[in-house]
């Protein structure tokens, strides 16, 4: 395992979410903690976390889990995610053992413990992120690999915990940096160009005149992102291309 400064370098180097979340995955496995889920989302209102397809959702876990977890809604009712929601730091899944001793889950979420439990989602640790703002949320699960207990992982978090707190903040600090778009939501150069451009503070006519189109081909431009980023105005459609990095990006 290389040092956690040379690590740490390798991260705020990254260019792109690829090169970051395989080294950090990369990173994560060396601990003990195969398989990862790694979420944020801009659009919190108290428990709702936005339209899940606003989501920024990285993971090492098998489709077979992730898409039930997050498509299926489970994530809505996982005893970790309502935790996160209300804490900052890490916690043990041991919490989880523990609520599921007393008989305090609801039944939503001991069918969400089942379902981690049919397909080996038993041990590890949750990580919440200090959020910058009320509408913002960040969050991590680790889940450590098949044949460590709940035992074995507080172990690890004995000698290793505050380098793996570290090394997950650095990540989630350098991801919220990187350009991230949606499969379903990007835009084109045009229409990036023309958001950049209502963002400087410039009119249609102004636009108009510094991409050398018409004032019609403007408001295409501007409407087609509008539904490519799924809101109804264009402050909006700004707003949003901002919180996804999609703003003034260098071209690789």
């Amino acid at each position: 395992m290389i040092s956690m400064s040379s690590h740490l370098e390798a991260i705020t180097d990254a260019q792109s979410l690829e090169e970051l979340w395989l080294l950090h995955s990369e990173r994560m496995a060396d601990y003990g903690f195969d398989r990862l889920i790694y979420g944020l989302t801009h659009y919190r209102s108290g428990y709702s976390l936005g339209d899940p397809n606003d989501f920024l959702i990285l993971t090492t876990h098998q489709p077979e889990y992730i898409e039930p977890f997050i498509n299926d809604g489970f994530y809505f009712h996982a005893p970790m995610v309502k935790w996160a929601l209300e804490h900052e730091g890490a916690c043990s899944w041991s919490l989880m053992a523990d609520m599921v001793e007393s008989g305090t889950l609801t039944n939503s979420e001991m069918r969400v413990v089942d379902f981690n439990r049919k397909m080996g989602v038993n041990a590890g640790y949750t990580i919440s992120f200090k959020s910058v703002s009320q509408r913002s949320k960040g969050a991590t699960a680790l889940t450590a690999r098949d044949g460590l207990s709940q035992r074995d992982v507080d172990a690890i978090w004995e000698q290793h915990g505050r380098d793996i707190i570290l090394a997950n903040n650095v990540a989630h600090l350098k991801i919220t940096s990187l350009p991230y778009t949606p499969p379903t939501r990007s835009l084109t150069k045009r229409q990036r160009e023309a958001l950049q451009w209502v963002g400087d503070g410039k009119t249609t006519q102004d636009i108009a005149i510094l991409m050398g189109l018409t004032s019609a081909t403007v408001e295409k431009h501007l409407r087609l992102a509008r539904e490519s980023l799924n809101v109804e105005t264009t402050a909006q459609a700004v707003l949003k291309a901002a919180f996804q990095n999609q703003m003034f990006i260098l071209e690789q």
